[in-house]
């Protein structure tokens, strides 16, 4: 691009949100740290910018249609575009999650950020990527929320999940839904898959660091312009849907 290319990403504060942002800022990116807790995000945005990145703060919750209107405004007023948006905040619910003693309410916030904050987040944002010379969406996704994985015997995916693992599938399906009516575009729509990351998100459980996450984000959020739109990836190519 001739221009600087102007990104945000979602649940940037820390963890693989974080590392997804300071990977684009060392390509020379402006990057929008978007978060709703404005103290961490002051935090991540003075530590990127410590480390040579051009970030700056965009609040954001992706639950409330005013905050995300509000961050597509500033957006406007700051760039009049955007070419790269990673859908990365995300929620898991309370555990543990087996369907039979599901808490429901706990399940329902997990689906509203998870998939509804997706949707809302794209539609909104989407007048702005449309301006895009190399327009990019990537949403945040899991091994977990692969039908094909979770059904294939041998297959370790963790503890049962009868909230979190849903909303990936969930959030996977509307991505083919807007591949398909955005078909006519040059918008390349892909999840990403970080694997089992060491997050506040895991509790820290997992085996692969926040950077070592963030690298398929990354990937998939500069592919070339004849890249592949519509699938699933982590770090070894695609997954099963």
């Amino acid at each position: 691009m001739s221009e600087q290319t102007i990104a945000l990403v979602t649940g940037a504060n820390q963890g693989i949100g974080y590392e997804i942002a300071a990977g684009l800022g060392a390509l020379g990116w402006n990057v929008g740290v978007g978060d709703h807790n404005r103290e961490r995000q002051q935090d991540a945005v003075a530590k990127l910018r410590a480390a040579g990145v051009d970030a700056f703060a965009v609040a954001i919750d992706v639950t409330d249609d005013a905050s995300v209107a509000a961050a597509a405004r500033q957006l406007e007023e700051h760039a009049g575009r955007l070419d790269v948006l990673v859908n990365n905040a995300g929620a898991t619910g309370a555990w543990p999650q087996l369907p039979t003693t599901l808490d429901l309410d706990s399940a329902r916030a997990a689906v509203e950020t998870n998939v509804f904050g997706m949707i809302r987040v794209i539609n909104a944002m989407l007048p702005l990527l449309r301006r895009s010379a190399h327009p990019r969406i990537v949403n945040q996704s899991s091994h977990v929320g692969s039908l094909t994985l979770q059904t294939t015997p041998g297959v370790e995916l963790g503890e049962l999940s009868g909230a979190y693992a849903p909303t990936k599938t969930y959030l996977n399906a509307v991505t083919i839904q807007y591949v398909k009516e955005l078909a006519d575009s040059h918008i390349l729509i892909n999840n990403a898959c970080p694997g089992y990351v060491a997050t506040e998100l895991t509790d820290y459980q997992g085996f692969r660091t926040p950077q070592q996450g963030a690298a398929i984000a990354i990937k998939l959020a500069t592919l070339p312009d004849d890249g592949p739109t519509g699938q699933l990836f982590d770090d070894e190519g695609v997954v099963p849907w």
